[in-house]
């Protein structure tokens, strides 16, 4: 009390009164501050005034400050580059690091092809587009292709030099998980894959694909059940990336529109698991094969490739978004070569 900024009148009153903490004065009112101190009206107001602002130690801000620094915190995601310029040029950088990546697709479309690219990017320095570290494949259909990601390894090695190679060392900051049921997922993204990130081994965390496990599990009455397990398993890997600022793709499978009508703009397939999964996704992107193959001609000429109507070249891919808080909603197309995920201009 003695080191306030009060008139000698007040402070000794208030010794007088028994009132020798901030809070004793604060609990009184007014009123009994003026019967237990004998202080006037105007001195008890200059005193709660003074015992006020010592006591509240926060600093004033408004909400105009804490939407700017909101933007601020915001314009620091990091992103993780495709390995490709015509991509990230699309996605405006990559893929965000915080908050759940979809790929949905059909099969054979390329989605696991970007996801292993993804996992060779991730690796680089930062410079690159990478995000130094390893990352998590969880397979929950197929085996691994572990021969079409040596093969990537080769080329990316080749692109990147022998040096490079040599610090990288690719092959080694991969972890692969194969997982079938549910509770194998759950204990996987609960107690393994968080010992990975808070080690800073990992910086990208793959599941191919998270409509496998949810569709073939469950009956049709156990509806209820599964939308539970599903708003866990989304909620789970939200905080983990936004935890450790660390992307996390997830490939899905479709299913066929139902409700389409005639309208040939409509999708004649929608990405499986319904609103219950997508209420968590970020960013949706849809891959899908196109009837358009790739000139041989033009193969050697990786700036100035467009798709051309060949039957016996490579299929053209076509990446759309459907939905992300930060792209428009646009298409993009592109190949997928030995070298890896290639994007055409």
């Amino acid at each position: 009390m003695d080191n306030l900024d009060l008139p000698q009148k007040i402070l000794i009153s208030v010794k007088k009164a028994g009132l020798k903490t901030l809070p004793s004065v604060l609990c009184l009112s007014k009123p009994d501050l003026e019967r237990a101190t004998g202080l006037s009206p105007r001195e008890v107001n200059i005193l709660v005034q003074v015992i006020s602002e010592a006591a509240y130690q926060t600093p004033v801000t408004t909400v105009l400050n804490i939407k700017r620094e909101k933007c601020n915190a915001s314009m620091i995601v990091q992103k993780l580059s495709l390995g490709c310029p015509h991509l990230d040029a699309f996605l405006q950088g990559g893929i965000l690091s915080q908050g759940i990546t979809e790929i949905a697709g059909e099969s054979a479309s390329g989605k696991t092809q970007l996801c292993i690219q993804l996992c060779l990017t991730v690796q680089c320095p930062k410079s690159m587009g990478g995000l130094e570290g390893g990352a998590v494949y969880i397979c929950t259909e197929d085996a691994f292709p572990s021969k079409r990601l040596n093969q990537m390894i080769q080329m990316f090695n080749h692109k990147v030099g022998s040096e490079m190679a040599s610090k990288l060392k690719l092959g080694d900051h991969i972890y692969v998980e194969h997982i079938s049921e549910s509770d194998q997922l759950w204990h996987c993204i609960t107690k393994r894959i968080p010992i990975l990130l808070s080690r800073g081994l990992i910086k990208l965390v793959v599941i191919d694909s998270i409509a496998a496990i949810f569709r073939c599990e469950y009956d049709s009455n156990e509806v209820a059940q599964r939308a539970k397990h599903i708003q866990s398993v989304g909620a789970k890997l939200n905080w983990l990336s936004l935890q450790h600022d660390v992307p996390v793709v997830c490939v899905n499978q479709v299913t066929a529109n139902m409700k389409r009508s005639s309208n040939v703009f409509e999708p004649s397939v929608l990405p499986a698991l319904g609103l219950t999964w997508a209420n968590f996704v970020k960013v949706r992107l849809m891959i899908s094969r196109t009837n358009y193959r790739l000139n041989v001609d033009m193969q050697s000429d990786s700036e100035n490739r467009r798709p051309e109507l060949n039957p016996t070249e490579s299929v053209v891919r076509c990446m759309e978004v459907i939905f992300s808080p930060h792209l428009p909603n646009n298409k993009c197309y592109f190949v997928v070569e030995k070298t890896g995920v290639v994007g055409l201009t």
